[in-house]
C-alpha cells in the first residue's frame, strides 16, 4: 500500500512537472526590436516590463526604419509597411514588437494615411508601437499599455468592450489611462497562450 502511494504520488509529481514544461514551451519568444533613433532607456524598460510576463524576451540593438515605410507627406512612417518588413526576421516561434518615437500611421476606414500608436497583425508575428501620439505625463504607461494591447493581436485577441482592458479599441482617442489591465477574458486568453498574467 505505502508503494501504491509512493508510485501515485511520483507519478503526479512527473505529470506536473511535463505540464509545467509543456505550458512554459507554449509561450513565444518576444522580440523587442527598436527602430531608428528610439532612446536606450525606453526599450530597457519594455524589456524588464515585458520580462515579468514572458521570461522569453529579447531585447535587440536599433535599427533603420524600413526604407520604404517613410511617408514623405507627413514626415511619418507606414506602420504596415513596418510591420510586414520587420515579421520575416524573426523565428516561427517568436512575435517582434518595433519601438518607435516618430509618428506612424496605416490606411484606415478610408483613410489613406490614418496616425496610429500602435498596430499589430491579429493573428500575426509582428507589431509595431509608437509614443509620438501619448500624453507627456504618463508617457512611459501609456507606451508600455499599447505595447501589451499590440502583442494581445499577435496572439489573436480582438478588441475588447471592456472600458478598463487593455484591449479596448482606441476609436481615434487615447484611453490609455482609463485602461488598467486585462479584462478577465482576455487575460484567460493570454495564460493559455503561455503569458505569465497570474
Amino acid at each position: 500500500m505505502k508503494y501504491r502511494f509512493l508510485i501515485l504520488l511520483c507519478s503526479f509529481i512527473s505529470c506536473t512537472n511535463a505540464r509545467k514544461e509543456n505550458e512554459f514551451k507554449k509561450s513565444k519568444v518576444i522580440v523587442i526590436q527598436p527602430l531608428g533613433d528610439f532612446k536606450t532607456e525606453q526599450s530597457q524598460l519594455v524589456f524588464t516590463e515585458i520580462k515579468t510576463i514572458n521570461l522569453n524576451v529579447v531585447l535587440r540593438p536599433n535599427i533603420s526604419f524600413p526604407e520604404n515605410s517613410y511617408y514623405k507627406p507627413r514626415n511619418r512612417y507606414r506602420a504596415d509597411s513596418i510591420i510586414k518588413s520587420i515579421k520575416d526576421n524573426i523565428g516561427k516561434d517568436s512575435l517582434i514588437v518595433g519601438l518607435s518615437n516618430h509618428d506612424i500611421s496605416t490606411t484606415y476606414k478610408g483613410v489613406k494615411d490614418w496616425g496610429v500608436m500602435g498596430l499589430g497583425y491579429r493573428p500575426g508575428k509582428s507589431c509595431v508601437v509608437s509614443d509620438f501620439r501619448m500624453s507627456g505625463k504618463n508617457r512611459n504607461q501609456q507606451f508600455y499599455k499599447v505595447v501589451l494591447h499590440e502583442l494581445g493581436h499577435t496572439e489573436g485577441l480582438p478588441h475588447c468592450e471592456t472600458k478598463t482592458c487593455l484591449m479596448r479599441d482606441a476609436e481615434g482617442g487615447n484611453h490609455l489611462d482609463e485602461e488598467k489591465e486585462f479584462c478577465e477574458k482576455c487575460k484567460s486568453f493570454l495564460v493559455k497562450k503561455g503569458w505569465n498574467l497570474i
